[in-house]
């Protein structure tokens, strides 16, 4: 039985579709079946596998919309044991559309609970916000990983995610964990960097990764050339570091 993680975080630029794509390529190198799917209209980490966003024709968006199935959505990407249901600009419109419907939160959960039996995990990459696609995500998900930016503002909103994971689990999804908040950007040089790692780790201690994500200009290069940090640069510190993750990973759920 599979495993589906949302990756998690209303702030921007905190390193969720870095972690996602990354992560999802470190588990499949470590011989784990993985699939990602974009939930986010931005849809970098469909570009950042290698895909053309303008060609996609079935995505996360009719998957929402139950016109096609999962099975008709899904790519193989070109990193061993990993596969995408893809994004296009078209997911912007979602919200709209689905809130008029029945169980509207439970659009994902209905569209992929039965992919678990054909993958070890399934990654969500969220969007930058809590509304019905990232709503939709928690709905679905076993656990959601949070990463977290070691710079002034890293807690800022971390309250407000919190909060809505326990309405989600309230009304929603009981069974729904916090897998790990994931310390990413960071860079030991400063000292501030240093200040957030203590502040995180003391206010949260067994919810945080051990991993920590540095900084890394090879992790910010990799997709441009729509690859993982593993394809791009397996030697890099960026890919030691999702390594060292996706291991952590799978030893703390025994898989």
């Amino acid at each position: 039985m599979g495993k589906i993680i949302a990756i998690a975080n209303q702030k921007g630029g905190v390193g969720k579709t870095t972690t996602s794509v990354n992560l999802a390529a470190s588990l499949g190198v470590l011989e784990k079946k993985v699939l990602l799917i974009d939930a986010d209209p931005q849809a970098n980490a469909t570009s950042g596998l290698g895909i053309d966003v303008e060609g996609v024709e079935i995505g996360t968006y009719q998957l929402l919309e139950h016109t096609n199935n999962a099975e008709e959505a899904i790519i193989k990407t070109s990193s061993p044991n990993l596969d995408i249901i893809p994004a296009h600009i078209d997911l912007v419109a979602i919200e709209i559309e689905l809130v008029d419907k029945e169980s509207r939160e439970y659009m994902m959960k209905k569209a992929i609970g039965h992919l678990r039996e054909q993958y070890d995990y399934i990654l969500i990459d969220c969007a930058p916000s809590l509304g019905l696609l990232t709503l939709n995500a928690l709905t679905a998900a076993d656990s959601v990983i949070i990463p977290i930016q070691c710079e002034y503002f890293a807690l800022e909103g971390l309250g407000k995610l919190l909060n809505t994971i326990k309405s989600v689990q309230k009304i929603h999804n009981p069974d729904l964990d916090i897998e790990g908040l994931l310390l990413t950007m960071f860079d030991s040089r400063l000292r501030l960097s240093n200040q957030v790692v203590e502040e995180v780790q003391k206010h949260f201690s067994e919810m945080v990764f051990e991993t920590i994500i540095q900084r890394n200009v090879r992790l910010s290069e990799a997709p441009s050339y729509g690859e993982s940090i593993i394809n791009y640069d397996a030697a890099s510190k960026g890919a030691t570091n999702y390594l060292s993750l996706a291991q952590e990973l799978i030893t703390k759920n025994n898989s």
